[in-house]
């Protein structure tokens, strides 16, 4: 399969070889759409229109927050708060029926403008890695070396072969996607095991040898939660 504008990017996101591939490429379009939204673009009256209504969750408010730019976020903060009392909290909605009331207070906890572009384009990434490991037994490989593959994403993949993938691989994708999913969960037993283990006093003093467990519990919630 020849190299192009669409598999370039997916190519260098695999080559490491580090971590859950798609952790890191939702990571990577995160970082690019925080970046862009603490930039310029909140000045745009088209962007603005877009955070006003979507507002953000709890985890891209973080992200945010450590660009250390909060007159920017206070910008957005001012305007989302005013349609939010506008639309949902106005004195004129009290003569709405109550379940629309309810759908609009349910719509905004749930919307995000960070995760609504992230999942646009994770969407098209998702469907050049399906078609490059249909294609490209370089890419299948390459795919079949990684680390691991995170929970959420396992399922994601498992799920999304069923109708991204011809029949004739599907099998192989998710047979390589559970077995690198389930190496490394048998891994992450035995390194939290051991620093469970760490915490015998027969397992104390300078020389005690913790291997790879110092951070098992940190790389076991990320894979079980991708984050």
């Amino acid at each position: 399969m020849r190299e192009s504008i669409l598999t370039i990017p997916i190519n260098e996101i695999f080559e490491p070889k580090e971590g859950c591939p798609i952790c890191r490429m939702r990571d990577i379009l995160e970082k690019r759409t925080v970046d862009y939204i603490m930039g310029a673009a909140m000045m745009e009256p088209d962007v603005r229109i877009e955070t006003n209504r979507l507002g953000f969750c709890h985890t891209h408010f973080e992200q945010m927050l450590e660009k250390k730019n909060r007159l920017s976020l206070a910008l957005m903060l001012q305007t989302h708060l005013e349609e939010l009392n506008k639309e949902v909290f106005s004195k004129k909605g009290l003569f709405e029926p109550r379940a629309r009331r309810q759908q609009l207070i349910k719509a905004r906890n749930e919307s995000c403008f960070v995760c609504s572009k992230v999942e646009w384009a994770m969407q098209r990434l998702m469907v050049t890695v399906f078609d490059m490991f249909e294609n490209s037994k370089d890419f299948a490989k390459l795919y079949s070396e990684q680390e691991y593959i995170c929970m959420p994403h396992c399922e994601q993949l498992i799920y999304a072969a069923d109708s991204a993938l011809n029949k004739r691989v599907q099998a192989d994708f998710k047979d390589i996607t559970k077995e690198l999913s389930g190496r490394y969960a048998a891994a992450l037993y035995e390194d939290v095991s051991h620093f469970c283990r760490m915490f015998d006093y027969r397992n104390s003093g300078k020389d005690a040898d913790w291997g790879n467990s110092r951070d098992s519990v940190e790389r076991a919630i990320r894979f079980l939660t991708s984050r």
